[in-house]
């Protein structure tokens, strides 16, 4: 998480294209990384970049130009609004990055200027993005494992031995090591390989401070250094902190020296051995903060200045000679006093020595040997306080700003703020204060079921201790309420398993875990009703009367009751126990068929010994027994019809049953693991399924063929409910988010769908080259095999979208030749060019327009390697286009940038081709011209747009004070604009006068 200004927070959203006809989301993977950098305008506003790494591989960068983003208090929903007017991204559409091939982007990170991005997954490489350009740069390629973090920094020479400035990166991974890049030679120069396990969390931090000169005494007498700290955490919950210095100012000593990362020390962390989470320091350099997994302290240490660091070593080092000389003198005592020593006791001080000083031995060595000028971590960092929070934390980040406010995410879905002072004395206490606490709506964990009003203008969910209500057409929450019993119980709050709208819309009926049934007025959020003995264990499911005259219950104590709703003495319904239904084993799905006669309706009953039972309604006679499934069903439903039951479970199979003989017409696999929920639609056979494998599926019961698999959930999906219409369906699940899939008027084929299926296929394939490309070789040629290794390769690595636009940039070169052929053959012939007729597939387009307009359409991201694909025939023909474009002053840039990547990456087909010589001496002419052309249009731009910013501020800043103002006497008469301009205007010519 990132705070963007003091108190302001940035917030993500954007409106999803899902809908059933493709199937498709902008989110739909999980978001895995975040990062935000601010930069200034020329005018002055804050241009506030958002970049997201998501599962699917993909890197998606948000930007919004604002001059003042609103507050916190303005983001409350975590449901994206038609209405609502929140702090988003203005664009439609995201720049796209896809360099990772399927593999989760766990890191992404911008440099200071915003300019390049960082970005790192789990198959270990890093790829750096130019972000204005929209192109990747480079794949840095050295990792074994899961990349863990991404800092960029900058360093100057301080020594004036070089003026140039180290563009370096360093990054961590779980493979233990943490390695320097220098970016300028896209090269790893220094590997860091003092962990002992996974490094799970650095950060890189450069220290400013000022020092008096006592040479001087004007205003500028002050020396300004730096200092440059890097502090890894592994898994041994030990900070381990590195000094780094530029190469260059020490290239003259030795090549021991000339490293740019030196050792200084560890921090052995007190009261806890989990493993370190994260590490991240303040924007100022001055305090760090300390996150432990599953934790719910965040540690935070103060930086000494570089004068209290020394003043801390000279007095740790005073104190270690004087234990020194007190031990030198005891061991002269003892030498004095002692008498000979057997074999025995000189094998245990020597064991206990070596216990004492085998693990520290080395590190000991190294802090001796350091210079009087270098101090240690333990001098330059101070544990001053430890936040504690009420839940465990899932991350932190330290607000910019001079005041230290620290953000925070736990784990029951809400943002906590807390502020603490940056103590100036020694003996002052810190302590942190929590600011505010954001609980946005959502479920504070996982939502277990979802019912949908009759209208569908409103949806309930349920979760452990909440039930929320929604308004689907603003995508909000509009009454959230705490469930609780009115018995006195040790719980504080219920579990809720199922819920259910009852009849008029007005009032909610809840089942849970503990055999309580309640009743609540979404309107008032008062509890009006509660059967705190409705069953003797957990309600598994509820279902309403076709008719409204009631509802049945199922749970865990082998019985199905039906319930009748009466009017109470208050004016409210309540709920009646009228009959009960004894089973063999526990109750775990009810549903009531469709039909409105009570002697046609009938009561499907599913249990744990994996058997569903009928009965009818109106006298609980048995029916009809339905045998099949070799796990217990978890949900049911019948069609409208009444014609077919549907039953999915734990066995991940979908059965039709048809009510009539009670047969199987059709057995349905295709969900990976437990089904959880399924409704049919509404007058179709036609179902929907949800899974635990984070899917849902679209059926046909007639054709029994699979419709659409809908990815978006992030975990397991519970339930789902299904509108009146069919025009839309909601599901929700373990990720605590409530989704709507929204029916479109596109057609879907089902051919086009298993090609997708197998495009998915084909990216998972090609993207596990990387993640498989260390494990295949043995540990004998490890080292072999990482000399053979390039550190760096392109950034983009060929996909189905490459492939793709290739093959339409094959294409439309082919279809523009043919019509040049066409044109030339018809010219030939004599007759009127004007009354041929072009080719439709040009689209009314030349054929070099066609061309450029194929060209732009493709991402600049995927250029490249879209150009690689094409053979050499048909890059001479691009360049022939590109030349035509040039002369025309069309498409500068995409034209320049095609030619210099086609030359580069086929430079020795070039050379050896020598047909193409006077096609890339004219192409360079034009290029140089047009470029000089295109900039110094900008320059006289630039200049123009400051010469008018100027002319405004003049403007601005020049005023007039009339010491009688003239009074207005038309004012009030109601007369029109036009009118009361024209007469004013008169006044004002006879006062002239």
């Amino acid at each position: 998480m990132y705070l963007n200004g003091g108190s302001k927070m940035v917030k993500i959203a954007h409106r999803e294209p899902t809908n059933i006809g493709t199937g498709k989301a902008l989110n739909s993977s999980e978001v895995a990384s975040l990062d935000v950098v601010t930069t200034k305008t020329s005018e002055g506003r804050s241009n506030v970049q958002v970049a997201s790494g998501w599962s699917d591989g993909y890197v998606r960068i948000f930007e919004n130009v604002s001059n003042t983003p609103r507050d916190v208090s303005s983001v409350n929903s975590l449901l994206e609004s038609r209405e609502v007017n929140e702090y988003i991204s203005e664009h439609s559409d995201p720049l796209s990055f896809n360099g990772h091939n399927g593999s989760t982007v766990k890191v992404v990170k911008f440099d200071t200027s915003g300019n390049r991005l960082a970005s790192a997954g789990t198959n270990g490489d890093v790829v750096v993005w130019d972000v204005l350009a929209e192109s990747g740069l480079y794949r840095l390629i050295g990792h074994r494992g899961e990349i863990t973090s991404l800092n960029f920094f900058a360093m100057k020479d301080e020594t004036q031995k070089s003026t140039g400035t180290f563009d370096g990166l360093v990054s961590s991974c779980r493979d233990g090591l943490v390695k320097i890049w220098d970016l300028s030679g896209q090269c790893c120069i220094q590997t860091l390989t003092g962990h002992r396990s996974e490094v799970w969390s650095a950060d890189l931090v450069c220290i400013e401070e000022r020092h008096s000169n006592s040479e001087t005494d004007s205003e500028n007498g002050f020396d300004k250094s730096t200092r440059w700290r890097l502090i890894t955490g592994a898994s041994d919950a030990q900070l381990r902190v590195w000094s780094l210095q530029n190469h260059s100012a020490t290239s003259d000593l030795d090549s021991n020296q000339s490293e740019i990362a030196s050792y200084i020390g560890s921090i052995k962390r007190e009261n806890t051995s989990d493993r370190i989470e994260t590490v991240k320091f303040h924007p100022n350099g001055t305090i760090l903060g300390v996150l432990s997994h599953n934790s719910k302290n965040i540690e935070i240490y103060k930086i000494r200045s570089d004068s209290e660091s020394k003043k801390k070593r000279s007095r740790r080092l005073r104190r270690r000679r004087e234990k020194a000389s007190l031990s030198e003198e005891k061991a002269k005592l003892k030498g004095k006093e002692s008498k000979k020593i057997g074999i025995l006791n000189d094998d245990v001080e020597e064991v206990n020595s070596n216990e004492n000083d085998n693990d520290n031995n080395i590190l000991s060595l190294l802090e001796e040997d350091l210079p009087v000028d270098i101090v240690k971590a333990s001098d330059e960092l101070e544990l001053i306080t430890i936040l504690r929070s009420n839940h465990k934390i899932k991350g932190f980040s330290f607000a910019t700003g001079a005041s230290c406010r620290l953000l925070l995410s736990t784990a029951v879905n809400t943002v906590e703020v807390y502020s603490f002072k940056n103590p100036k004395d020694k003996d002052e206490s810190v302590t942190a204060k929590l600011i505010t606490n954001i609980d946005l709506d959502g479920h504070p964990t996982g939502i277990r079921s979802l019912a949908l009003s009759s209208d569908d203008l409103l949806a309930c969910s349920v979760g452990k201790g909440a039930a929320k209500v929604w308004n689907i057409a603003s995508r909000s929450c509009i009454r959230s309420l705490s469930l609780k019993s009115g018995k006195k119980s040790t719980k504080s709050s219920l579990f809720a398993l199922c819920c259910s709208f009852l009849p008029g819309n007005e009032y909610v009926v809840v089942g849970t875990r503990d055999g309580v049934l309640l009743l609540f007025d979404y309107a008032s959020g008062d509890i009006t009703f509660s059967e705190d003995e409705a069953h003797d264990g957990a309600i598994w499911s509820i279902d309403m009367r076709p008719d409204g005259s009631g509802m049945i219950s199922g749970g865990a104590d082998h019985i199905a009751k039906f319930w009748d709703f009466e009017q109470g003495e208050n004016g409210k319904p309540e709920l009646v126990h009228s009959r009960s239904l004894k089973m063999n084993d526990d109750v775990v799905a009810v549903r009531f068929s469709y039909s409105q006669d009570p002697s046609k309706r009938l009561v499907a009953v599913s249990t744990l010994d994996s058997t569903i039972k009928l009965f009818f309604d109106d006298s609980l006679k048995f029916f009809l027994s339905l045998y099949g499934h070799k796990l217990p069903a978890l949900t049911l439903d019948c069609s409208d019809d009444d014609a077919i039951l549907a039953s999915a479970g734990a066995d991940k199979t979908i059965k039709l049953w048809g009510l009539d003989f009670g047969d199987t017409h059709k057995t349905f696999y295709g969900h990976t693991d437990s089904i959880t929920d399924l409704r049919f639609v509404r007058r179709t056979h036609n179902f929907f399924t949800t899974s635990k494998d984070k899917t849902l599926r679209y059926w046909d019961g007639d054709k029994f063929e699979q419709i659409l698999l809908l990815s978006g959930h992030l975990s397991e999906v519970n339930c789902l409910a299904m509108s009146r219409t069919g025009g839309f369906i909601l599901s929700a699940g373990m990720d605590r988010q409530v989704r709507v899939w929204e029916r479109t008027k596109d057609i879907v084929f089902l051919e086009e769908e298993k090609e997708r299926e197998l495009e998915k296929m084909f990216d998972k394939v090609d993207g596990s080259r990387g993640e498989v490309r260390a494990s295949n070789v043995d540990e004998e040629n490890d080292e072999e095999a990482d000399i053979q290794r390039p550190q760096s390769e392109a950034a983009v690595r060929k996909s189905v979208i490459s492939v793709a636009s290739g093959d339409r940039i094959a294409e439309a070169i082919e279809t523009a030749d043919q019509e040049m052929k066409d044109i030339a053959a018809y010219r030939k012939t004599g007759a009127d060019i004007e009354k041929r007729r072009p080719n439709p597939l040009l689209i009314g387009l030349e054929p070099h327009l066609y061309v450029f307009w194929v060209l732009r359409t493709i991402k600049h991201s995927e250029l490249e390697q879209s150009l690689l694909i094409l053979p050499l025939s048909h890059i001479e023909r691009l360049v022939y286009y590109l030349v035509v474009l040039l002369r025309k002053g069309l498409g500068t840039e995409l034209c320049a940038k095609t030619a210099i990547f086609l030359v580069k990456s086929h430079e020795n087909q070039i050379i050896a081709n020598h047909s193409m010589a006077s096609a890339l001496r004219e192409l360079r002419t034009l290029l140089k011209r047009r470029l000089m052309e295109s900039r110094d249009r900008i320059g006289l731009n630039l200049a123009a747009m400051k010469a008018i910013t100027r002319a405004a501020n003049e403007k601005k800043s020049a005023f007039i004070i009339n010491e009688a103002p003239t009074q207005n006497i038309w004012e009030g008469l109601g007369l029109g604009s036009d009118i009361s301009a024209a007469l004013q205007g008169r006044t004002n010519k006879r006062r002239k006068r």
